[in-house]
């Protein structure tokens, strides 16, 4: 099978590629492993698809840190407000949420998904799914991507494969595999999103107890990281939006696991340690003779309240009244700065997001063409960047995807020869 383009993987990166791609009516084929598109799309956002977030192209290269250098050039080019606009000017509906989260107004990922598939079949795109590619290689002047079913000819290839996080989506780190062989560097692929192991075995008692804003310090030599949002405990540790983005900042220490590294929570962000230890005091002069485990549980779920009593050596049925002043002291300390030590991450499967892929120096970041391989691009997670939650990684999917895709048929075009 002869194409001009060939994008293996149609994840969100893909399937952008593919529509910038098909628009100047170039032969296009996408190369799926999965029987269906999107399988990764589906889950973001525990279902609701977080599909970017609201700002401009300087605040989303900001959030990516030292690899937001390589994506500005993507970012103004298919920068937040036009992916909204792309969305909506094919019948979808968004909402932006206090904290410049967007999801569809329906809350359905599918929504999404089915939008970027209606598009690039109207434009004529070839998809292959259960095809899973074997081996990409140099070839005549192009590219032979080899599948066991059939062999495929194409003049550009991009790789938008993802990373090795969700493997039971299909991200099993393939597109490393095919930059390695056409000469590509890779850099050891890390979770860069994953929910974070503690010391403490209690917090297994309290699974599942989530609270919706809590501020998380960390010190680590002379960084002092901060981060605030929901929080999950669970099995092992703690998880949830603030401790995913924890761990992305912690994500080489904690890959080195040289040292453990103590997390102090706040629990009430909301109130500064005075002004909750006001609040707390004025609960007990309001109600002296309720448990203590009760009046906590006012300001932290239940559960959690008898593991702070159990903490602090107090006696959960005590009259609150009976409290003295250095319990209550202590109390308001656990609750405002409760210590938990990390000591690394789930594995890298139950990660969001993988940090490490195809190294970003042998990219041009104006067209996401190999600088090793003309004709050959990249789109999305196989490449070595990483941002926070809330919409910035699926972004950053659609930026370098739609770049990729434009970028493959201008070389394309560029280099056939002209019409007699």
């Amino acid at each position: 099978m002869k194409t001009g383009i060939c994008i293996i993987g149609a994840g969100p990166a893909g399937l952008m590629a593919a529509i910038y791609a098909a628009r100047a009516a170039v032969p296009t084929t996408i190369v799926e492993a999965n029987a269906k598109p999107g399988r990764k799309l589906l889950l973001t956002g525990g279902g609701r698809c977080n599909f970017t977030h609201v700002g401009g192209a300087g605040e989303i290269t900001q959030a990516f840190g030292k690899t937001g250098r390589f994506l500005r050039h993507s970012l103004h080019e298919l920068p937040p407000h036009d992916v909204m606009e792309f969305f909506h000017a094919r019948w979808l509906t968004s909402m932006v949420e206090p904290d410049g989260c967007v999801f569809p107004a329906g809350n359905k990922a599918a929504d999404v998904l089915d939008i970027l598939m209606r598009e690039a079949e109207t434009l004529g795109v070839t998809f292959l799914f259960g095809m899973p590619v074997t081996e990409v290689r140099a070839h005549d002047g192009g590219f032979a991507i080899h599948t066991k079913e059939q062999p495929i000819s194409a003049t550009c290839v991009v790789i938008a494969t993802g990373g090795v996080t969700w493997p039971q989506t299909g991200s099993t780190g393939d597109g490393y595999r095919f930059a390695a062989q056409l000469g590509h560097t890779i850099i050891p692929p890390k979770p860069a999103l994953a929910p974070l192991v503690t010391r403490e075995s209690w917090v297994g008692d309290l699974a599942g107890i989530s609270l919706p804003l809590v501020k998380m310090h960390v010190t680590v030599g002379k960084r002092r990281i901060t981060v605030i949002g929901p929080m999950l405990f669970t099995q092992a540790g703690i998880g949830g939006p603030a401790v995913l983005d924890l761990s992305r900042l912690l994500a080489d220490e904690l890959s080195e696991g040289k040292h453990d590294i103590v997390a102090r929570i706040d629990m009430v962000a909301q109130l500064d340690e005075p002004g909750f230890d006001r609040q707390l005091q004025e609960s007990i002069q309001a109600h002296p003779k309720r448990a203590v485990a009760n009046v906590l549980a006012e300001f932290v779920p239940r559960q959690l309240s008898h593991v702070l009593c159990d903490l602090a050596r107090c006696d959960c049925d005590l009259q609150v009244g009976q409290l003295k002043a250095e319990m209550r002291r202590c109390l308001v300390a656990l609750i405002k700065a409760l210590p938990l030590t990390i000591t690394g991450t789930e594995p890298i499967a139950k990660a969001t997001v993988t940090r490490g892929g195809v190294s970003t120096k042998e990219i041009e970041p104006q067209t996401m063409q190999s600088l090793l391989r003309p004709g050959l691009f990249f789109a999305g997670e196989v490449i070595d960047v990483d941002g926070p939650c809330g919409g910035y990684n699926l972004q950053m999917c659609w930026s370098t995807g739609a770049l990729a895709g434009h970028s493959a048929t201008h070389s394309l075009l560029s280099a056939s020869p002209p019409a007699p």
